[in-house]
């Protein structure tokens, strides 16, 4: 069977939407056309030149990154930098790039997720909800259609509220029109006019199902021109945002937390700040530049926060309430390929997906 990019993507935006990533970022197809037929995959954390020679001798032509390699604006393609040679390199290999990068960081089943689940961590919820992402529709249909539209809604995503589904809320009303001669009313005659018994029904979803929202509505409601409301509202969805929050399965004291952290994430160092001589229970994680989830760390009472690229003074900020501790940036989202991999081989295992063997951290160590 054959498989396109665009099979993939689809797969890949139903674990992390684009929706979730943020302003500045570049996710998305980057390089290639969505109708190409993929042979293999090849994932990565970083694309270097290495990479993608790794990719042509592999016979992958679809590389899954992490961070993306079109940052900021270019306005020339000639090969200066590394940059260029890597787009020119991919282009003339018919080499397709996708980055999920920040919409991943704000995904449930994202990186930090992923570490959890390799400390033995319960993830109870969200570090820091990711905020303006929830919409509310309203709409208004006859009474005898409430059932057959509210439950289109609920089968295109909407009523989703964290662990409740098919959630709404409706009343009675009445709703007056009148068509003009152009008209195709479905109740009532045009030219004339009508006044129905109708209902409202509201139900909240998350942005990035907009789309497939509005189709249910526009494919099931009755009406040839349909009455809706759609607003933004400041709900959060606790399953939408960046860092977990969770439980160790069994409290441990910071020496023997460290070592574990240290063993299972194969870490050749690690930074904490000063002992505070309490036991590891309740734990914090931002996989990537974290420093911004210091506070609410010590909000949710954890024990530990577990983070990347701190500052000195960010490690004052413990003030005996918290043992923070940093990790390389790279080991804390190296997992990426092995949580894309899971991912897709349950759908996709008519053809390969590659973890790059290429260690792309640009950090070294002198010992």
């Amino acid at each position: 069977m054959k498989i396109f990019a665009k099979d993939i993507i689809i797969k890949l935006e139903k674990l992390a939407p684009k929706e979730y990533s943020e302003y500045y970022d570049n996710v998305g197809l980057i390089i290639g056309c969505k109708e190409q037929e993929i042979k293999n995959i090849l994932l990565t954390l970083d694309l270097t030149e290495k990479v993608i020679e790794e990719a042509i001798k592999k016979n992958c032509n679809f590389i899954i990154t992490f961070h993306p390699i079109i940052f900021y604006p270019i306005k020339k393609i000639n090969g200066d930098n590394f940059t260029e040679r890597i787009l020119i390199n991919a282009l003339k290999n018919d080499i397709l790039i996708y980055s999920i990068h920040t919409n991943l960081d704000y995904s449930w089943n994202g990186i930090s997720s992923y570490i959890t689940n390799i400390l033995g961590i319960n993830k109870e919820k969200v570090l820091i909800p990711k905020k303006n992402i929830m919409k509310k529709l309203y709409t208004y249909v006859p009474i005898d259609y409430t059932k057959k539209v509210r439950d289109a809604l609920f089968k295109a995503g909407a009523g989703e509220i964290s662990n409740y589904s098919h959630c709404s809320y409706s009343y009675n009303g009445i709703g007056s029109y009148m068509g003009n001669k152009f008209s195709k009313p479905f109740i009532g005659d045009k030219n004339k006019f009508c006044i129905e018994k109708e209902t409202c029904i509201s139900v909240i979803f998350p942005s990035f199902k907009l789309k497939n929202i509005k189709k249910s509505l526009f494919d099931n409601h009755p009406y040839e021109e349909i009455s809706y409301e759609i607003h933004n509202i400041e709900n959060i969805n606790p399953h939408i945002g960046i860092g977990i929050v969770g439980d160790l399965y069994k409290e441990i004291n910071e020496y023997n937390f460290l070592s574990l952290l240290k063993d299972k994430m194969n870490l050749s160092y690690i930074k904490h700040s000063k002992f505070i001589n309490r036991n590891i229970k309740r734990v914090s994680i931002i996989n990537g530049s974290g420093r911004f989830g210091i506070e609410q760390s010590i909000k949710e009472s954890s024990d530990a926060f577990i983070t990347s690229d701190l500052k000195y003074h960010d490690f004052f900020k413990s003030e005996d309430k918290i043992l923070i501790i940093e990790i390389d940036h790279y080991e804390s989202e190296i997992f990426f390929k092995k949580l894309i991999k899971t991912f897709l081989e349950k759908d996709f295992n008519s053809i390969f997906i590659y973890e790059s063997k290429i260690n792309t951290n640009p950090i070294k160590y002198f010992s």
